[in-house]
């Protein structure tokens, strides 16, 4: 018996082979769809998140771990996590619409260097680009800063002077403020109060304070001139030095010289190791008081601020003005030297002036300014993010944390009854001591705590390992 094939008449339409076999691809396979409990809705692909756990920070944390799996596994593209402060929140996922489990692909996608938010084989990091966004902004969250002071202290008799300076904090956790007549010391450790000298005895009384940078010395600008070095630890007056012929207003040190701004529009550089007459440098450029004096981080470049609405920078070897900045249009005690960029610094005017203001001193050029809307009385720049923090009179009476450079608001607190015209940064870096014309120290938590060395130390860094 013979068989035969029978051939069609027709020809049969072609039918497109990519392949000898079909190879599942994964791409939809929805795995968030097809496998999950029983108790998830059928419907809804949205994970909604509450906030009464009181960690918002763990709760924070395991939804950016659940986003990034979702990005590795899942191939979900969750680039953003929102803030779990917010009462209800979602996370949306993008999920395609097909329900099958394998989807076969009639063409063999192959590997493109060009492909955006695959991982290249010669990327240093495993995961997306999508997760690597994911995780970028997971740093960025706005920070929970507390709206009330965590301690109050009273301070009678603190003057109720914007030209004055009469709060300081020491490297050595000691808080030194002028009450009329009086000098006293505030220990944060063991919050001891010690009364280190009485003026009142020489018909004088204090009008600036400020501590040296180990924080030993304490240096005490009074009304009648004098500028008085004490000893703290041995409570003992090393000396005074005379040359003003009106009452210091502000003081700064730099290493062992102390700078003194007076009402008599002049500033004295002199070094307390030497003779007074041997050290003294006399910077004539304020046409009225000086209330405002900085140095730089470097120690090259002091800033001054005066009642004559100017901004005058020194540099350390000369006695002509080095820069000079008329922007304001009132008096200037707020200025700070930013500890991030280098050369850049900020400066505050008074009730008509009411802006802020950044320099770069390099080329002496403004570079941005914002209206407050009350005095400027006090800044101080965050040691560890690019933030700073103001103190303001007229009209608010409020502290506001700002972040740099966007000036945007990172917080305002209100608190004093009276304008703050006195404030003092801890040793750490987080914590500020506000004082005010209410009578009263507050203590605010506004900064970031600065990294301890041994976290700040790279094995990168080939220096840290020489002995």
């Amino acid at each position: 018996m013979s068989w035969s094939l029978a051939l069609p008449t027709s020809p049969a339409p072609s039918v497109r082979k990519p392949g000898d076999r079909f190879i599942p691809s994964r791409a939809g396979a929805n795995w968030g769809l097809h496998f999950r409990s029983n108790d998830d809705s059928e419907k809804s692909l949205t994970l909604k998140t509450q906030t009464k756990h009181p960690d918002t920070r763990n709760q924070k944390s395991d939804l950016v771990y659940s986003a990034l799996l979702k990005n590795e596994l899942l191939g979900a593209r969750i680039q953003k996590v929102q803030d779990p402060k917010a009462e209800d929140q979602t996370l949306q996922l993008s999920v395609p619409t097909k329900k099958n489990l394998f989807t076969f692909s009639p063409r063999i996608k192959r590997w493109s260097p060009d492909t955006r938010y695959e991982v290249s084989p010669y990327h240093l990091s495993p995961i997306s680009k999508r997760s690597q966004t994911l995780l970028t902004s997971a740093r960025q969250l706005t920070r929970n800063i507390a709206k009330s002071p965590f301690k109050i202290l009273e301070a009678p008799d603190l003057r109720d002077d914007f030209y004055l300076n009469l709060l300081d904090w020491s490297r050595l956790n000691v808080i030194a403020v002028g009450l009329d007549s009086d000098v006293y010391l505030w220990s944060a450790l063991t919050c001891q109060v010690t009364k280190l000298c009485d003026l009142s005895l020489e018909d004088d009384f204090v009008t600036s304070v400020n501590w040296s940078e180990h924080g030993n010395l304490l240096a005490v600008g009074t009304q009648r001139g004098f500028v008085q070095i004490w000893d703290v630890g041995a409570e003992k007056i090393l000396s005074v030095l005379r040359g003003h012929v009106a009452r210091v207003s502000s003081l700064a040190w730099n290493a062992d010289q102390i700078s003194s701004g007076s009402k008599d529009r002049r500033i004295l550089q002199r070094d307390i190791r030497a003779l007074s007459l041997q050290s003294q440098r006399r910077l004539k450029g304020h046409k009225q008081e000086v209330c405002g004096l900085r140095w730089s981080p470097d120690h090259h470049l002091l800033a001054s601020g005066g009642n004559d609405n100017k901004v005058i920078v020194w540099n350390d070897f000369s006695l002509k003005p080095f820069q000079q900045y008329t922007h304001h249009k009132a008096a200037v005690k707020a200025i700070a030297w930013s500890p991030h960029q280098h050369r850049v610094l900020a400066s505050g005017g008074g009730s008509v002036d009411r802006c802020i203001r950044f320099w770069n001193t390099l080329t002496g050029q403004p570079l941005q300014q914002i209206d407050t809307g009350s005095q400027v009385c006090n800044l101080a720049w965050s040691r560890q993010d690019s933030e700073l923090v103001s103190t303001h009179g007229f009209a608010e009476n409020q502290i506001v944390v700002w972040r740099y450079p966007s000036l945007t608001q990172v917080a305002k607190l209100t608190g004093h009854s009276n304008r703050i015209l006195y404030m003092a940064v801890s040793p750490d870096g987080q914590a500020i001591v506000t004082g005010a014309g209410d009578q009263s120290l507050r203590f605010w938590n506004v900064f970031r705590k600065n990294r301890s060395p041994k976290e700040s130390v790279s094995v990168l860094n080939l220096f840290t390992r020489i002995r």
